[in-house]
C-alpha cells in the first residue's frame, strides 16, 4: 500500500487539463485510426494524476471532490471526446474499487496503484454459484478503454442460493486480464477512439471478495467504506457513475462552441460577401450555446455540492433528490446534443466535410447520447412515478 502524498491542487489539475488540450487535439485523427485512445494520451493523463483523482488516499489517490474530476473531463472532452470518455470511465472505476472489500483492493493496487480497470455493467453473462464465489461466463459489450486495462468490472445477476426463493441480485464482478479476451468489433460513427469493444469470458472463477452488490452502492454501505471513510466514498454509486458517461457531452458542446466562434469570427458568406459574425442568427446561436453550457456546468456542481454537504453532515440523501439528479445527468447529454446540432446547422456546408470539428462534435455527441445511461426516458418516468406516489424502480441512483 502506498502512503498518501500531497498531490496537485484542484486548480493545478484543471490547469494541467487546459495545457494538455493542444496535444490531445493533434492526436484525434490518430485515435480514430487506432479505434482506441493513443498510448501517449493515457501516459499524459497518468502523469497529470487524472486517473488518481477519485482513488483512495491510502493507495496514493488524491480524493478530490467529483466536481474537479468532471471539470477535468469536460476540458479534455473539448479537445478529444474519446479521450475524455475513457478518462471518465477508467477514472471512476478507481472510485468503485474503493467500495470493494480490502482484499480486492490489495489484489489490484498492491503492486501497482496505477492499475486501470475497464467495465461493462449490463448483466449479459451467466453467473453460477460455486463454493467461495461464482463462475462467470459470457460476452459483455461497450468496454471502453479495455485495451489499456489490466482488470474489468463486469455486471451479472446472481441467482439466489439453492433452495431459496427470490429475485436475482445485481453485482459487479472484478475480473483479471488473464480471464478475459477482447473481441475487436468497435466500428462506429463517433467516439471511435474509445475502443469500446466486447469482452469475452470463458468460465472464470470469481471469489466472493471480488464482487460488489448494487444494493450496497445504493444504500451507501459498501464493504470498502470501512477502510475508505472519506465523504467522497459515501456518495451513491449510481450518481458518480452516470456523470462519468454524460459529462463528456458537455465537453463536446464546449469544443463545438470554441470551433464555431473561431470559424465564424472571420467567416465571409459565399452568397453575398457579408461578414457572418454580424448576422443576428449567428450571434444568437452562439449566445444560446454559451448559456446552456454554463447552465449544465453549474447544475453538475450544484448537485454534487448538495450531496457532499449532506454526506459530511451525516444526513441521508432524499430519494426524490437522487432521482432528480439522475435525470439531470441524462438531460445534460440531450441538451449538449441540441447545442451541437444548432452550431452544426448554423455553420453551413463546410461543416459536413471530413475533418470539420463541427462534424466530429455532431457524430461524437450523438454517439454519447446512445449510451443507455444517457437516455432520460426511464429515469424521468421513474422520478415522475415517485412524485405521484409510486415505488422507485431504479437503484442505480
Amino acid at each position: 500500500m502506498s502512503s498518501a502524498a500531497a498531490g496537485p491542487s484542484p486548480a493545478e489539475l484543471r490547469a494541467r487539463a487546459v495545457a494538455m488540450q493542444p496535444a490531445l487535439a493533434e492526436r484525434v485523427t490518430e485515435a480514430d485510426r487506432l479505434r482506441r485512445v493513443p498510448d501517449a494520451n493515457i501516459a499524459a493523463m497518468r502523469d497529470a494524476g487524472f486517473f488518481r483523482m477519485l482513488q483512495p488516499a491510502r493507495w496514493g489517490g488524491l480524493e478530490v471532490d467529483p466536481q474537479v474530476f468532471y471539470d477535468v473531463q469536460m476540458t479534455v472532452g473539448a479537445a478529444c471526446a474519446s479521450t475524455a470518455w475513457v478518462l471518465g470511465v477508467l477514472g471512476v472505476h478507481a472510485w468503485q474499487l474503493a467500495l470493494f472489500p480490502l482484499a480486492a483492493q490489495e489484489e489490484v493496487w498492491g503492486e501497482d496503484p496505477g492499475t486501470l480497470i475497464s467495465s461493462s455493467y449490463a448483466p449479459t453473462g451467466k453467473v453460477t454459484r460455486e463454493p467461495g464465489g461464482f463462475l462467470l461466463s459470457g460476452r459483455w459489450s461497450f468496454s471502453s478503454g479495455c485495451d489499456h486495462a489490466q482488470w474489468a468490472f463486469l455486471g451479472g445477476l446472481v441467482p439466489p442460493p439453492a433452495g431459496e426463493a427470490g429475485p436475482p441480485e445485481m453485482r459487479t464482478f472484478l475480473v483479471p486480464r488473464k480471464d478475459w479476451r477482447i473481441d475487436d468489433n468497435w466500428h462506429v460513427m463517433g467516439l471511435k477512439g474509445t475502443g469500446s469493444k466486447d469482452v469475452v469470458v470463458d468460465g472464470a472463477f470469481i471469489p466472493e471478495h471480488r464482487t460488489h452488490k448494487l444494493i450496497d452502492g445504493f444504500k451507501r454501505r459498501s464493504p470498502g467504506n470501512e477502510v475508505n471513510p472519506a465523504p467522497l466514498f459515501k456518495l451513491p454509486f449510481g450518481q458518480v457513475f452516470v456523470r462519468s458517461v454524460s459529462t463528456t457531452a458537455i465537453g463536446i458542446a464546449q469544443g463545438a462552441l470554441d470551433a464555431y466562434r473561431k470559424n465564424t469570427a472571420s467567416r465571409i458568406a459565399a452568397s453575398d460577401g457579408a461578414k457572418v459574425a454580424l448576422d443576428p442568427s449567428a450571434q444568437t446561436v452562439a449566445a444560446r450555446a454559451h448559456g446552456v453550457i454554463e447552465d449544465l456546468k453549474t447544475q453538475l456542481h450544484r448537485n454534487f455540492e448538495e450531496m457532499l454537504a449532506q454526506v459530511k453532515a451525516g444526513e441521508d440523501l432524499p430519494l426524490e433528490r437522487r432521482l432528480k439528479f439522475r435525470v439531470d445527468s441524462s438531460m445534460a447529454v440531450v441538451r449538449s446534443a441540441e447545442v451541437v446540432d444548432a452550431l452544426f446547422t448554423e455553420s453551413g456546408g463546410r461543416a459536413v466535410f471530413d475533418g470539420s470539428l463541427l462534424q466530429r462534435a455532431f457524430l461524437d455527441v450523438h454517439t454519447a447520447r446512445a449510451h443507455y445511461a444517457n437516455n432520460p426516458e426511464k429515469p424521468a418516468r421513474n422520478l415522475g412515478g415517485v412524485l405521484l406516489g409510486q415505488k422507485n424502480t431504479d437503484y442505480f441512483v
